[in-house]
């Protein structure tokens, strides 16, 4: 997992081009005018996912993790705490193929907090919970970014 804010991208010359290119995307487009809902990139291969949804405890929220696509979160508005672990940590349940969702069970042995501008990078082996409050519910809006890693 890679934690960040945009403001610093000139740290991470060292990422994919896909990657690079959802940090272009997000410059060249104001994705706070965004409607909720899947905005095609480049196809199946990279696409954004705007959400906008209210945090909450964390018991009432889950785990997961991705094999075929990276998350890229990025925090437009608002601010949520996002619960991390490596997968081999945890207790893994079926894979659902046409979701690339893994459920999980376990505990955090990380979080971080993001707020506007930051972004946290999910790579195959991070577990995340995410739409945790940090000290009161509030609603969020972020763009998700998911970019292939498999066909």
């Amino acid at each position: 997992m890679i934690f960040g804010n945009i403001e610093n991208l000139n740290e991470y010359t060292y990422l994919d081009e896909n990657i690079k290119k959802c940090f272009e995307y997000a410059k060249n487009n104001d994705l706070l005018s965004y409607d909720k809902g899947c905005h095609k990139i480049d196809g199946d291969n990279l696409f954004v996912n705007i959400v906008e949804y209210e945090t909450t405890k964390k018991e009432d929220r889950f785990w997961e993790a991705h094999r075929n696509y990276l998350d890229l979160h990025l925090m437009l508005d608002g601010c949520e705490q996002i619960d991390l672990n490596f997968i081999e940590n945890m207790s893994q349940k079926e894979f659902v193929e046409k979701d690339d969702f893994l459920p999980l069970e376990g505990d955090e042995n990380s979080h971080v907090i993001l707020n506007n501008g930051d972004f946290l990078i999910c790579y195959p082996h991070d577990g995340h919970k995410t739409a945790i409050k940090v000290d009161k519910s509030s609603k969020i809006k972020k763009a998700i970014f998911k970019i292939i890693i498999s066909k």
